[in-house]
């Protein structure tokens, strides 16, 4: 991440219909505008088949939903790194609570996004396994507890400490992991006790796709970046 730019955003589009055709897009635009205007990085995890549309179609950093520890060839149906990389991604979230994978492939993928210039975002769900995952190495590790996830209670006033720990676990290991939270997060300031805990972004998805108004709801939760 830039150091010039006040925080991190990853919205994960999931399979909701909000982002159905082109409103997809629109999401994308709306982002990309007010990354710019805000100084916060925004990065977008569309629907899979959405890669190489909209990598075509607007400059927004862009990652996968999740991606497959396959071998190149015949192995239908899987996304590999290698592929998402030519779609335009730029990295992608790996063993997120909705598609949970063996420790072993978590760090395959670590080690085949590194190769090809990618961002891993490894998602746990405590601070115990944010330690293990650190010794892997990944560029991020989203602390996201499952149960908290699309309730609107943000993990960040509910079980603050499980972020200020995961930021001790990832550091024991290096200091360049960046540790980012989600569940929950709807409001900026649910963003500014994130930050206040050591966070240095937020991974959402319902908190803003389900929300009335895009760009109201970006705009908000880049002001939590605001110390």
């Amino acid at each position: 991440m830039n150091n010039n730019l006040k925080g991190l955003i990853i919205i994960n589009c999931k399979n909701y219909l909000e982002v159905a055709g082109e409103k997809i897009l629109q999401l994308s635009e709306i982002a990309k505008d007010i990354s710019n205007s805000n100084k916060v990085q925004i990065m977008l995890a569309p629907p899979q088949n959405c890669l190489f549309y909209l990598s075509q179609s607007i400059k927004l950093p862009l990652i996968c939903q999740h991606i497959d520890d396959e071998k190149i060839g015949a192995t239908t149906g899987f996304i590999i790194p290698e592929l998402a990389k030519s779609y335009g991604a730029a990295g992608s979230l790996i063993n997120h609570s909705e598609h949970r994978i063996e420790h072993t492939h978590i760090q395959n993928l670590v080690e085949r996004l590194r190769q090809l210039n990618m961002t891993s975002i490894v998602c746990a769900a405590t601070s115990k396994e944010v330690g293990e995952l650190a010794r892997l190495h990944p560029n991020m590790i989203a602390i996201e507890p499952p149960e908290l996830i699309g309730t609107g209670k943000a993990v960040s006033k509910v079980n603050p400490s499980i972020i200020t720990n995961s930021v001790k676990e990832a550091g024991r290991h290096s200091e360049n992991i960046k540790v980012i939270c989600g569940a929950g997060i709807v409001d900026k300031t649910d963003v500014q006790s994130a930050i206040n805990l050591g966070s240095k972004g937020i991974l959402l998805a319902s908190g803003l796709i389900k929300s009335e108004a895009w760009q109201d709801k970006l705009v908000e939760l880049c002001e939590g970046f605001e110390q």
